[in-house]
């Protein structure tokens, strides 16, 4: 598949905000909603790195990802840290995968994590203003979105190329007397 475009990522938003919203409402009353947001946040998130892996070209590497993504996020469960540092595992984790199936330079790397931060102020932003789950996450998502506003490539710009023709010449011309010294010494 080709790299997703900003329209995706905003339906991708929308549904995540729908699922969140819906299942927290749904089992709050049960269970309570720190436990609830405990299971909405991994599962948001393994929903989100397999969008990833549907859009990214890479092939290489997905299920020994998708295992070590599922042990953090178990180990992170497990641990039970307090929710802001665990929210901030989850968005680390999707900011490094992200970062290596779609980026091959440290710069755009840098850049998408300081997207990953400013989605997490637009998330605290919208649920403080709110208190709407559906607006927090759907704020996280659509800021994470605009990834694909950044360049998978960062390259400096080169000074004027160097003539290849004359290169190969000399590099041509020594093979052929090497080649000609090799033959000089079988041959005797």
């Amino acid at each position: 598949m080709k790299r997703p475009t900003f329209f995706h990522g905003v339906v991708v938003a929308a549904v995540f905000a729908f699922f969140a919203s819906a299942v927290i409402a749904t089992l709050t009353p049960f269970v309570g909603f720190l436990h609830v947001i405990r299971l909405v946040i991994p599962a948001l998130g393994l929903a989100y790195l397999l969008y990833l892996f549907s859009s990214s070209k890479e092939r290489v590497g997905r299920v020994a990802t998708l295992s070590l993504w599922s042990a953090l996020a178990a180990v992170t469960w497990w641990v039970a840290p307090p929710l802001p540092l665990y929210l901030l595992i989850h968005v680390g984790a999707m900011w490094l995968v992200r970062s290596l199936y779609f980026y091959s330079g440290v710069l755009p790397a840098l850049m998408d994590l300081g997207l990953s931060v400013l989605s997490i102020t637009a998330a605290v932003w919208a649920i403080t203003q709110t208190g709407s789950v559906f607006l927090a996450t759907w704020s996280f998502f659509l800021v994470q979105a605009l990834f694909v506003a950044i360049p998978p490539a960062m390259q400096r710009k080169t000074g004027p190329a160097r003539n290849t023709l004359i290169e190969n010449e000399t590099f041509e011309r020594a093979r052929r007397q090497a080649d000609q010294a090799l033959t000089q010494l079988f041959s005797q």
